[in-house]
């Protein structure tokens, strides 16, 4: 199977005058395949959302390459190509939301690349259908809330039948329901096919994903399945990262009741795990 992203040897420093530069990423190389569920961490200033902004083309890397789809980042006349097969969530909702509507909103990227009226509406409809958001397409969208905002401003790059979404901070500016929201609407679209790439500081929303990679310092340090990555508590503390808090709560537990499980990262399993050892104290 291709890859939709490759990265070679990546690096890429930020130029502060003539004679300076910041090094932020270093000869990174990874790959994004179809339908993947990938989260990308690190703490502040690790590297992670500089690199979020090179998957697209956002930013071109100063040595190595990116590809997506085959198409190098560095091909101008195929930034709009690379864009539309990989598109971005970016933090502030407000900053992505244009139109005065919702359901304008959703069709202004359609708009600009000449799609027919019909096929128009067809795709919005099903974009505002997968985020729930089909009630308020009439409505401004200053009037929404923060979760529902974001979804709107999924619904956006939805519409434009992107192959992979990245979310680059998608949920930090959000409360926990509006959060929620989100992942619901994330793991939706990856059950459909649609490949998902966040990055993030949440434990929470990481454990959400397939896969994570650890990035620190410019590297990355981890990659692997998040029950996996998990169980380095240690190593992620030095990094300035914790497991998710169902881990530590499941940890704590088990420490008192041994068949309790301690390899938990997900609410739902906590859940589950609690009904059982209620069901063998019943027995």
């Amino acid at each position: 199977m291709e890859p939709i992203i490759r990265l070679d040897n990546v690096s890429f420093a930020y130029k502060i005058n003539e004679k300076t530069k910041v090094s932020v990423l270093k000869n990174i190389s990874f790959s994004i395949f179809p339908g993947e569920y990938v989260a990308i961490i690190g703490h502040n200033g690790s590297g992670k959302s500089t690199l979020s902004k090179h998957l697209n083309g956002i930013l071109t890397p100063d040595h190595g390459d990116v590809w997506v789809h085959g198409h190098n980042t560095r091909e101008m006349k195929k930034k709009r190509d690379i864009r539309r097969a990989v598109g971005t969530v970016f933090q502030h909702p407000d900053n992505q939301i244009v139109a005065t509507i919702v359901e304008e909103d959703v069709a202004f990227g359609l708009e600009n690349i000449g799609v027919a009226r019909e096929e128009m509406k067809k795709r919005v409809d099903e974009a505002l259908n997968v985020v729930k958001m089909s009630e308020f397409r009439h409505r401004p969208p200053h009037h929404l809330s923060g979760g529902q905002k974001q979804r709107v401003a999924i619904a956006g790059v939805l519409a434009m039948q992107s192959d992979c979404i990245v979310f680059d901070e998608a949920t930090s500016m959000l409360d926990s329901f509006g959060r929620k929201e989100v992942l619901q609407v994330m793991r939706k679209m990856n059950d459909i096919g649609m490949t998902i790439i966040t990055v993030t500081h949440h434990m929470s929303e990481a454990a959400e994903a397939d896969r994570i990679i650890v990035i620190e310092g410019g590297q990355i340090v981890m990659d692997g399945p998040p029950r996996e990555i998990f169980k380095h508590k240690q190593e992620l503390e030095n990094l300035q990262l914790e497991v998710p808090s169902v881990s530590q709560m499941a940890e704590v537990i088990h420490s008192q009741l041994t068949n309790f499980s301690r390899d938990l990262i997900q609410e739902e399993e906590f859940i589950a795990e609690v009904e059982k050892l209620s069901k063998e104290e019943v027995v």
